[in-house]
C-alpha cells in the first residue's frame, strides 16, 4: 500500500515523493514467526529473507550461517569465527565451514546431515581426538571431504566409502595404515602432502580408483609399496627418498606426471630403464644427486633435471635411434644448475631433440 504526496522544496521546486506505508506489512508479521522487516537490520540479506518466505520452515537455516534462497541445499558458515559445529539441517548437501576455529566434530554433529555431498572443514583447528569415531559414518553420499590445514595426527576413522576427493594435507599425520583407507574404492584424489608421514607400507593398495596421489613434503625414505595401478599423477617431492625399486613405474599404464624433486636420489639408486616407460609426459627429478641423465622414453615431453650433479650430456638418454620417425618428443629440458655447459651438447642433438622448444643448460 502506497500514497503519493507533492512536496515543495527550497527554491520552489515541487517533487513527487513516494511514501511507503509500513503498516501494510503487518499482516505478514502475523503470518510468519520472523519479523518481516528483519532483513533491514539483521545479519542476513534481503534475498535470504525473501527465500525464507518462499521456502518456509523446510529450509530453516542456523542463525550463524547463510543459506541462499536460490540454492537452498548449500549452507555457508565459512569465516564466521565458529568454535563449534552448527546444527546442519537434513536437506543440506553442500556445507562450507572453512576458515573458522572449530576444534571438534562430535559423533552427533552430523546426525541429521545424511544428504551431504561436500563437507568443507579446511583451515580450522580440528584434532584427531576431537573427531568422534563415528562422526562421518552416516554420510553415505559424501564425495568431497576437505580437512586440510587442521591439527590432525591421524586419518579419521570410518570415512564414507562414497568419497571421491579426500584432502588431509597440512596436518600432523605421521602414519597411514591399510585400515585407514579400507574399502574406499571410489576415491580418485588423495592429498596427504605437508604432513609428517614416515611410513605408508601398503596402505594405498585398496584404492583401485585413485588417479592423483600427493604425498610431497613428508618424511618418507622410500616410495610406498603397492601403489594403485590407475594413477595418472604421482607427487612425492620433498621427502628423503634415495632409491627406487626395480620396475618402479612398470605397472602404471596411465601414469603421465611424476614429480620427485627435492629428494636424495642418486644414479646408483635408480635401476636402469626406470623412467623409460611409454605414456609418461612429465618427469621432475630436479634437486637430487644425479650425476648422469637417466634414460627416458622418447614420448616424454617435459624433463626437469636442474640442480643435480650431472657432469655429461648423454644423447642416448633421449634417443637410441634417430631417423625420420624415431626421435624424442621432448619439448622442455631443464639442466641448469649442473656441472655442464652448452659446449657439452653434441652437435647432432638437434636431430634427436628436434621438438625441444625450451632447453636450459
Amino acid at each position: 500500500m502506497t500514497s503519493a504526496s507533492m512536496v515543495e522544496e527550497p527554491g520552489g521546486i515541487v517533487k513527487m515523493r513516494l511514501v511507503i506505508v509500513l503498516s501494510a506489512l503487518l499482516p505478514l508479521a502475523l503470518s510468519y514467526a520472523r519479523d518481516p522487516l528483519a532483513w533491514l537490520y539483521g545479519p542476513r540479506s534481503q534475498s535470504y529473507y525473501m527465500g525464507s518466505l518462499q521456502a518456509g520452515s523446510k529450509y530453516e537455516c542456523p542463525a550463524e550461517c547463510d543459506c541462499p534462497p536460490t540454492y537452498p541445499i548449500a549452507m555457508f558458515c565459512d569465516g564466521r569465527s565458529l568454535t563449534t559445529m552448527p546444527n546442519v539441517p537434513s536437506h543440506v548437501k553442500y556445507l562450507y565451514l572453512q576458515n573458522n576455529a572449530i576444534k571438534a566434530v562430535p559423533e552427533s554433529a552430523l546426525d541429521n546431515a545424511t544428504s551431504l555431498v561436500w563437507l568443507m572443514l579446511h583451515h580450522n583447528q580440528v584434532t584427531s581426538e576431537g573427531i568422534g569415531p563415528k562422526a562421518f559414518r552416516k554420510l553415505e553420499s559424501l564425495e568431497r571431504l576437505y580437512l586440510q590445514h587442521n591439527n590432525l595426527s591421524s586419518i579419521p576413522a570410518n570415512l564414507p566409502r562414497s568419497l571421491r576427493d579426500l584432502r588431509l594435507n597440512h596436518n600432523r599425520i605421521e602414519k597411514v595404515t591399510g585400515a585407514d583407507l579400507e574399502g574406499m574404492d571410489n576415491l580418485t584424489v588423495l592429498y596427504l602432502h605437508d604432513n609428517a608421514i614416515t611410513d605408508m607400507s601398503a596402505s594405498l593398495k585398496a584404492l583401485t580408483s585413485l588417479t592423483l596421489l600427493d604425498i610431497s613434503n613428508n618424511k618418507l625414505t622410500k616410495v610406498p609399496n603397492s601403489l594403485p595401478g590407475h594413477l595418472h599423477q604421482l607427487y612425492v617431492e620433498s621427502n628423503s627418498i634415495d632409491s627406487l625399486p626395480e620396475g618402479f613405474l612398470g605397472g602404471f599404464p596411465q601414469l603421465q606426471y611424476v614429480r620427485m624433486a627435492h629428494n636424495l636420489l642418486t644414479d646408483k639408486g635408480i635401476p636402469s630403464n626406470t623412467f623409460n616407460v611409454s605414456g609418461l609426459l612429465e618427469l621432475d627429478l630436479s634437486f637430487n644427486k644425479l650425476e648422469r641423465i637417466p634414460q627416458v622414453s622418447s614420448t616424454l615431453e617435459h624433463l626437469y633435471l636442474q640442480a643435480n650433479q650431472i657432469k655429461e650430456f648423454t644423447l642416448g638418454s633421449f634417443c637410441t635411434v634417430v631417423d625420420v620417425t624415431n626421435f624424442s618428443k621432448l619439448r622442455t629440458l631443464r639442466l641448469d644448475g649442473n656441472e655442464i655447459s652448452r659446449a657439452d651438447i653434441p652437435s647432432d642433438s638437434s636431430l634427436c631433440l628436434r621438438m625441444a622448444a625450451h632447453v636450459e643448460i
